[in-house]
């Protein structure tokens, strides 16, 4: 598929049978979370691609239109986040690409982990909601469900479990933000693991083994017939 961001990946030592695709938050790009991926130790017989894209260069309103890599444009930093939403949900269909391609590489979309931090962690929650395929899990960390208000989501990922992160010390994204989309989750009936962590706008070491132990629990041992 040639039609696909560019990504940084992580391929692991055997022939992939499961697939990570992580955003990455605003002004980074696919690099940012790459050095994480060894502390990530998988299950016996799982054999992880991990896919790191990179966002396009848009113009940042909140940062005085300069362009940088992003997911979508910031109109203003109030706490509910006034966001361009034709954009973020261009990445959602950007994202949606990248699972159909991990699928095309035989990897089945119930062994797919969509997951993003703080922008990419909105792109995430659209895009894995929307999909039309049950996906092994979304993982979101430090964000908020930006299109809480207006998004379809798909019956389909209705059992897709979650996993949502976030710094009680984040000044960026406040921690309030992703009560709200744990509370939204909640209450439609999703199967949630909301942790929380003493840290800024980040990722910590606890936080790192936590997630660890989640992909082992959404990407376990395949089954294998005789």
């Amino acid at each position: 598929m040639s039609n696909v961001l560019p990504c940084v990946e992580v391929k692991p030592a055997e022939a992939a049978n499961s697939s990570v695709i992580w955003l990455h938050g605003l002004g980074a790009d696919g690099h940012d979370f790459e050095p994480v991926v060894p502390h990530l130790q998988s299950a016996p017989g799982v054999h992880t691609r991990f896919v790191f894209p990179h966002a396009p260069q848009l113009p940042v309103t909140i940062n005085n239109g300069m362009r940088m890599p992003a997911w979508y444009d910031i109109l203003e930093m109030s706490i509910e986040r006034s966001v361009d939403e034709a954009q973020l949900r261009a990445s959602a269909a950007a994202a949606h690409a990248l699972i159909e391609r991990e699928i095309a590489r035989g990897i089945p979309a119930e062994r797919i982990v969509l997951a993003g931090f703080s922008q990419g962690g909105a792109v995430a929650y659209e895009a894995g909601l929307t999909f039309d395929k049950p996906l092994a899990g979304i993982m979101a960390l430090s964000t908020y469900l930006a299109t809480k208000d207006s998004i379809t989501v798909n019956p389909v990922q209705a059992k897709t479990p979650l996993l949502v992160q976030h710094g009680t010390h984040d000044p960026i994204v406040p921690v309030s933000l992703g009560e709200q989309a744990k509370a939204w989750l909640t209450e439609r009936g999703y199967h949630l693991q909301y942790q929380t962590y003493p840290m800024a706008h980040q990722l910590c070491g606890p936080q790192i083994q936590d997630i660890a132990t989640w992909f082992r629990q959404v990407l376990p041992t395949p089954v294998t017939t005789a």
